[in-house]
């Protein structure tokens, strides 16, 4: 039986993966499943909205930060600091997390309330979006979408490096 001891530089690549794939899989992810929750129940929309601007906080910023410190500390241990992949790794990072902070955890408050009118003022009947609720669900898509391409061509550059 062949046995190998586990080496930290190993476990840090691990924890980088995992923190990539749970953290940047769900940016990918959210605009597919907000255009999905739209169609099949418009009613949803403001609890989605909630949990978007709740899993920005509580997944995408800590989850950003522990997938740079990992990567810090295997461009460190690997001597890779001058190689190309890293500086864009560390770019994106910033890039997405800035995005996060700034515009999609305040769009997503924002939409939740004004679905939120939307939906109360609908009754029964079908939900029918007002032009602020367009407006900015309009511009968060945009801003969703550029952050799953920047995910994407992320993740592009790191495999071929």
């Amino acid at each position: 039986m062949l046995v190998t001891a586990v080496s930290f530089p190993t476990v840090a690549l691990a924890v980088h993966i995992l923190f990539v794939v749970g953290t940047l899989g769900f940016v990918i992810g959210y605009p597919v499943i907000a255009l999905a929750v739209e169609r099949i129940d418009p009613r949803a929309m403001p609890v989605l909205h909630r949990a978007r601007a709740l899993i920005g906080r509580a997944l995408v910023d800590p989850g950003l930060l522990v997938v740079v410190i990992a990567g810090v500390y295997l461009a460190s241990h690997l001597h890779l600091w001058s190689h190309f992949f890293v500086q864009w790794g560390i770019a994106a990072a910033v890039v997405i997390g800035g995005l996060e902070g700034a515009l999609v955890i305040p769009q997503a408050k924002r939409l939740a309330e004004l679905a939120s009118r939307d939906v109360e003022r609908a009754g029964v009947g079908g939900v029918q979006w007002g032009s602020g609720y367009v407006t900015a669900r309009n511009r968060a898509n945009l801003v969703g979408w550029a952050q799953a391409l920047l995910v994407a061509a992320t993740v592009v550059v790191m495999t071929v490096q």
